[in-house]
C-alpha cells in the first residue's frame, strides 16, 4: 500500500520561499513511478503544477517555471517542492501524487495518478 504525507505547507510573503516535502513508502521495488505536485484553490479543478519521473526528467506548469523546482532524494522516499519568488495566486492546498509509469509513460491528468497525499496549505499574503 502506497502512502504518501505532505508536509512543510504554511503562510509566506509575496516573493517568499516554502519547501514541501512529500515522504512516500510503500511503492513495490522494481516498478516505475513518476510523482507530482497538485494544488488546488476552492471551486476550481486540481490542477499539476511539477512532475517528475524516474528517470529523473522533470515538467512544470507555465505558470510555475522559474520559481518551483520539484526534486527527489536519492532513495525516493522524499519528494520535494521548493517554491521561491512565491506569488498571492500560488495560495492552495498542495497535494503530492504518484502513478505507475506503465510503458514508460507519465500522463499529466490527475485522473492518471492513483496515489494522493492528505494535502498541505500554502498560503501567499501580498
Amino acid at each position: 500500500q502506497v502512502t504518501l504525507v505532505e508536509s512543510g505547507g504554511g503562510s509566506v510573503q509575496a516573493e517568499g520561499s516554502l519547501r514541501l516535502s512529500c515522504e512516500a513508502s510503500g511503492f513495490v521495488d522494481g516498478t516505475a513511478y513518476c510523482m507530482s505536485w497538485f494544488r488546488q484553490v476552492p471551486g476550481k479543478e486540481r490542477e499539476e503544477v511539477a512532475c517528475i519521473r524516474s528517470e529523473g526528467s522533470a515538467r512544470y506548469a507555465d505558470s510555475v517555471k522559474g520559481r518551483f523546482t520539484i526534486s527527489q532524494d536519492s532513495a525516493k522516499n522524499t519528494l520535494i517542492l521548493e517554491i521561491d519568488s512565491a506569488k498571492p495566486e500560488d495560495t492552495a492546498m498542495y497535494y503530492c501524487a504518484a502513478q505507475v509509469e506503465y510503458g514508460g509513460n507519465c500522463y499529466k491528468s490527475r485522473h492518471a495518478f492513483s496515489y494522493w497525499g492528505q494535502g498541505t496549505q500554502v498560503t501567499v499574503s501580498s
